[in-house]
């Protein structure tokens, strides 16, 4: 893969100050977070430009994904294509900017695509409409044409990066819990998809319950809890070879919850003892373990700190469910949720700034940020049941599960920015929970 990239134009912001999204009106191509309502930026992707025989759909396929990729997010608004007054016909055309400002283009994307002896090659480029500039120089990616949608993911997550100085999150995956079958009888396997639902591939068997997978820092392996055995134990399946294993650990006991240290090797989980849970860690290659937290109480949905210094996790050692910070050598912990409810599920921002979680309180369930002090809690969404969060490679988005009410009910997935904005559905062949959202790859 070739890939050329010069600086970007020094105007270019993203300030993340307050919830709210506008754009800047004067000066160079930006879009900056600001108190007020919402307008995403309107942009245009003409189909990319067929440079050979043959690559007429998947030029179209690829420009197709780049601006459901960009729309989605909810910063971008793409101009239609019947609107459109010129036709990119060569990659290397002049661009007619006054056309594009006709129909208030802010941004365009204009791309080519070639396809030969099972190599494709897809070019791009970013361009600044009003003040007639590229952002950035042209870059290419290649790739087979089965990994079409990757490369065009590529394109978005660097169109992206572009217009807001932050990265992507497009070129990544999610590893979730597939559910089929009625309600009291529902079967589950271990799945992963694209972000966006595309490309699901299935990593178990629904011969055994499966539940909270969760991806390594380098998408390669994913821990997950499994009954396999008659009783929860911890597995590790390579994502590679869909080969998995039991994690070393102590018989007859129930082992639950897991998640990689960032240093991918190490493993926190919950550990049952007769009736008290606590939390512990183990070196996955030597088996090693030691216990974390020992108290009356069951301490359990541990997740690190990006640094690996920190351990957040839920606990109802004050009586109800709340979330604690302790280190990730242990001691002592301290309480961080002090809201009406009930918490659990806590999981640490990529970014380190924020810990997303889930809320019970007053018979609705609710996924919400803090900060990592238990400061400027905000609850972002609300239904029946909601849970499970986790976050984007770059902490602007949440994934999590969300199950309907009744005898008929389903779990689906579904994505929220971290305003409480942009709140959408992603489509899965079946019902889907429990999510992980993986690196970009």
């Amino acid at each position: 893969m070739k890939q050329v990239f010069a600086a970007l134009l020094s105007g270019l912001a993203f300030a993340l100050m307050v919830p709210g999204v506008a754009l800047a009106q004067d000066g160079p191509l930006r879009i900056e977070i600001t108190e007020g309502v919402i307008e995403p930026l309107p942009y245009a992707v003409p189909d990319f430009v067929a440079e050979s025989a043959g690559a007429q759909q998947l030029a179209q396929q690829i420009a197709r994904v780049v601006a459901d990729d960009l729309t989605g997010t909810g910063l971008f608004r793409e101009v239609p294509r019947e609107a459109h007054i010129s036709q990119i016909t060569s990659f290397g055309s002049p661009v007619q900017f006054a056309d594009w400002k006709a129909i208030n283009a802010q941004a365009l994307v204009t791309g080519a695509v070639s396809e030969e002896g099972g190599r494709v090659v897809v070019k791009f480029r970013v361009w600044d409409v009003f003040a007639g500039t590229e952002l950035g120089q042209g870059m290419q990616f290649a790739g087979t044409p089965e990994g079409w949608r990757r490369m065009a993911h590529k394109v978005a997550d660097q169109v992206y990066s572009r217009i807001t100085g932050e990265s992507g999150y497009f070129d990544s995956r999610v590893v979730f819990v597939s559910e089929s079958g009625p309600k009291d009888q529902r079967a589950k396997r271990l799945a992963v998809m694209d972000y966006d639902g595309a490309n699901v591939q299935y990593l178990t068997g629904s011969n055994a319950l499966v539940l909270a997978p969760r991806f390594s820092e380098d998408g390669q392996r994913v821990l997950y809890t499994s009954y396999e055995t008659g009783m929860p134990r911890v597995h590790v399946l390579e994502v590679g070879t869909v080969q998995s294993r039991i994690l070393q650990g102590q018989d007859g006991v129930m082992s639950f919850a897991p998640r990689f240290a960032p240093n991918g090797q190490t493993v926190v989980y919950s550990l049952t003892q007769g009736s008290n849970t606590d939390i512990w860690a183990m070196d996955i290659a030597s088996g090693g373990t030691r216990q974390l937290t020992s108290a009356p109480s069951i301490e359990t949905a541990p997740s690190y700190s990006p640094d690996g210094s920190q351990i957040v996790f839920e606990s109802d050692r004050s009586g109800t469910q709340q979330l604690y910070v302790m280190s990730a050598s242990g001691g002592e912990a301290r309480r961080i949720s002090f809201g009406q409810g009930r918490y659990s599920t806590p999981v640490w921002s990529p970014r380190g700034d924020m810990i997303a979680f889930t809320k019970q309180n007053a018979g609705r369930f609710h996924i919400g940020v803090m900060r990592t002090d238990g400061s400027e809690e905000r609850l972002l969404t609300a239904s029946f049941l909601d849970e499970g969060p986790t976050w984007a490679p770059n902490g602007r988005v949440i994934m999590f599960a969300r199950e309907t009410q009744g005898a008929q009910g389903s779990s689906s997935l579904y994505t929220v920015d971290i305003s409480g904005r942009n709140l959408k559905r992603v489509r899965t062949p079946e019902g889907a929970s429990d999510p992980s959202w993986g690196p970009l790859q």
